[in-house]
């Protein structure tokens, strides 16, 4: 997109799909306002709340273990190999790292992807700590059009684990998988001539059918986020954008708005579609770092955040078959590796990721625009080199 205008081999457009194809994507994910329509979540009037910095030249030879094979890699290299747009790394509250490349800046917003999830999830379970939500209702009980539905006897905790059984394909290597069809009815994903399917988020929610029985066994699927925050709206009265605005993003004390892209009603993409910039996602990932205290007030319950960082069902975990992350679990909508640190992690598709690693004092905040979508093809070059960095900074504190 250079020039003015720019010529038609430079043009990115939504509408002909070109903004998702590589590399188009990695002008396409830092400009996603210019792309679609989108709701803002204002930082409100307040000074931001400044990041301490002390920055390290050490950290870029930090040397890992690739996972799966017997090559190492250092911390710089992966930057590369990752499709990093940009990254920042916080140990004990002060940026020690701070790198960008393509077309991502430090005033620039970058779409989260699936990283969205985990603050949904946030507030899903600071709703149930205060009692707006019953974590063991039928999410029927708040929207009543659910009945019938693939969600109409799944209960509030089962949207928030993801241990809801239902008919749909979240395959992103099959372009006729049903959250190609969820994405297009959110107003995300252009819509082929004479389309006919749901029109919006809601609408497209209702379409669904149970497979199975609830409860069960984590799978992965985005519709589950967007049906949380459909919970979410009609418990509160306010959209999931408010909600996260007056929650969370007012009281962070954040550098910019955060954004949502919103379908053909307003409706926020729950599942994927909140655009912030890099150094507020690590504001947001310290907060969680510190047990949900934030610029001088508790943003959100420190039982909250220790029922996230204790994670979920191991065994209903390990039945999605994630071959990479052996003893993990997934709870309210955050990935818990139980490792040793007891890290845990927000991750989106093409590298997205907030990874919390409490043992080490240590925040990474990352964005990328990776040419294939599922973290499989980047958790072996990103995984060991999150460890490596914290086990560093543990050991060589400054």
């Amino acid at each position: 997109m250079q020039g003015f205008p720019p010529p038609p081999d430079k043009i990115i457009r939504f509408a002909d799909d070109s903004f998702a194809a590589f590399p188009q994507r990695r002008w396409a994910f830092s400009n996603i306002r210019q792309l679609v329509p989108t709701r803002a979540v204002s930082r409100g009037l307040a000074a931001p709340v400044p990041l301490p910095r002390a920055e390290r030249a050490d950290l870029d030879s930090v040397r890992f273990q690739v996972m799966g094979s017997g090559q190492t890699m250092t911390w710089g290299e992966a930057f590369d190999a990752n499709y990093t747009d940009g990254i920042v790394v916080l140990h004990r509250g002060r940026i020690v790292y701070e790198r960008y490349s393509g077309v991502l800046r430090p005033d620039g917003q970058h779409l989260a992807a699936s990283v969205t999830k985990s603050l949904v999830g946030t507030l899903g379970a600071m709703l149930v700590a205060e009692g707006v939500l019953d974590e063991n209702a039928m999410a029927a009980k708040y929207v009543p059009e659910f009945a019938g539905t693939a969600f109409g006897d799944a209960t509030v905790r089962e949207l928030l684990d993801m241990t809801t059984s239902l008919r749909f394909s979240e395959d992103y290597t099959n372009p006729d998988a049903d959250v190609f069809n969820h994405v297009r009815a959110a107003g995300f994903k252009p819509r082929p001539a004479g389309y006919s399917g749901p029109v919006g988020v809601y609408a497209f929610l209702l379409t669904l059918k149970k497979e199975g029985r609830h409860g069960d066994a984590f799978t992965y699927r985005t519709v589950n986020t967007d049906a949380l925050g459909w919970v979410i709206a009609r418990a509160t009265g306010k959209s999931v954008g408010e909600n996260l605005q007056e929650r969370i993003w007012v009281k962070l004390g954040a550098e910019q708005d955060a954004a949502f892209t919103v379908d053909d009603f307003g409706i926020e993409f729950a599942g994927g579609g909140l655009n912030t910039g890099l150094r507020d996602l690590a504001r947001f990932g310290e907060m969680m770092r510190l047990g949900g205290r934030f610029n001088g007030r508790q943003i959100v319950p420190q039982a909250v955040v220790e029922d996230i960082r204790r994670g979920g069902d191991q065994v209903r975990f390990a039945s999605a078959g994630y071959a990479l992350l052996p003893g993990w679990s997934y709870r309210d909508m955050w990935w818990v590796t139980h490792n040793e640190h007891g890290a845990y992690s927000a991750r989106g598709v093409h590298g997205q990721a907030v990874y919390i690693d409490p043992a080490a004092g240590m925040v990474i905040a990352r964005y990328a625009s990776h040419p294939l979508a599922a973290n499989a093809n980047l958790d072996p070059t990103s995984l060991p080199a999150y460890h490596a960095l914290a086990r560093y900074l543990r050991a060589h504190p400054r």
